[in-house]
């Protein structure tokens, strides 16, 4: 049975390279990417809804999905401040998730972080942590968190720690061994092919994916 997928955060790697995969997988036969901007592609399952997201369910009230996905997320550069840094990440999050609550929508497939913990003391991975808890708890049949390290493509922006680190990352891979594997760098596009692979399964509740289960997954789908 054909399916509909409702898309948020198609501005980074990850929501670009899934964008991809979602437009190519044949169960889905309408995806609607919600964008701030015209996302400027045709195709002819591509449904390109632009939208503030701050009145996520006034715009698109109606709607109805099966699956949803999401890829959002900001930096701390670009929120401008901690406060406002966590008031963003948390808030985009959880608007879309009660929007594709409204919309219908069983499975919920977020991007996460290797480490998130709503403890840390690193501010993006505790952010990314209390994400995961709130989300836990807003009644998705299926909810699948992927947590992923690194990840590795060609950004519009450039960032000087990351790009040394995807020039380093495939020699130190195989160093990260044991509870350190979940740190591994992943290319983009395996990380659009797990997510599609994790919205094949039948799994149900809360789902985590890291380290190799990622990569598993990814080469599951292929």
């Amino acid at each position: 049975m054909s399916k509909m997928a409702l898309l948020a955060g198609t501005s980074g790697l990850a929501g670009k390279a899934l964008l991809d995969a979602l437009l190519q997988a044949p169960e889905y036969s309408r995806v609607h990417a919600l964008t701030r901007r015209p996302l400027g592609r045709e195709h002819a399952r591509l449904a390109n809804r632009i939208v503030q997201f701050e009145r996520l369910e006034e715009q698109l009230a109606g709607l109805r999905c099966q699956h949803a996905f999401c890829c959002l997320g900001t930096t701390l550069r670009a929120a401008g401040s901690a406060d406002a840094f966590r008031a963003a990440e948390h808030k985009m999050v959880l608007d879309f998730a009660r929007l594709a609550k409204a919309c219908g929508a069983e499975r919920f497939i977020v991007v996460s972080s290797a480490g998130a913990d709503p403890a840390s003391k690193n501010l993006y991975l505790r952010v990314k942590g209390e994400i995961e808890t709130s989300l836990a708890g807003a009644g998705f049949v299926s909810l699948d968190i992927l947590q992923p390290g690194l990840l590795l493509g060609s950004r519009a922006e450039w960032r000087p720690a990351e790009a040394l680190m995807r020039l380093v990352a495939p020699a130190l891979n195989p160093l990260l061994v044991g509870k350190w594997a979940q740190y591994r760098a992943i290319r983009v596009e395996n990380l659009a092919t797990a997510m599609l692979a994790v919205a094949r399964t039948a799994k149900r509740g809360v789902n985590r994916y890291s380290g190799e289960a990622l990569g598993a997954m990814a080469r599951r789908a292929r």
